[in-house]
């Protein structure tokens, strides 16, 4: 089983996207460290040889991923919301950050719908 920056990849699957498990790393920058690292992307994970994996792990090395990249992005968001400005602002406040319209959809940032009742009349 091939463990590389602390995931297990799937074994059934093509290295190319085995790689995609990694948070971090998307088809492109898949196909890019196989090419570097010299290894076929059509072979399965569970066909990995010791010496490719670490041909992959040395070329991954100057890839910022995982629990250091999570890291990173959680600071910047946090930098936003301290500034005050615009974009933390919404962070803060739970609602679309790039400008989508909020009086329909957006119920992934808003959350399920709050019903907001008639009064009664008497």
């Amino acid at each position: 089983m091939a463990r590389i920056a602390g995931v297990d990849l799937p074994k059934e699957k093509r290295v190319e996207v085995g790689l995609t498990y990694i948070y971090g790393i998307g088809l492109k920058s898949s196909q890019k460290i196989l090419k570097e690292a010299g290894v076929n992307p059509d072979t399965r994970v569970k066909d990995l040889t010791a010496d490719q994996e670490q041909a992959i792990r040395k070329a991954m090395a100057d890839y910022t991923v995982e629990g250091d990249l999570r890291r990173e992005v959680a600071l910047n968001i946090k930098q936003l919301v301290e500034m005050g400005c615009y974009r933390g602002l919404r962070h803060k406040k739970g609602l679309p950050v790039r400008g989508q319209r909020t009086k329909t959809n957006a119920r992934t940032r808003k959350g399920p719908r709050k019903l907001v009742s008639k009064s009664k009349e008497k």
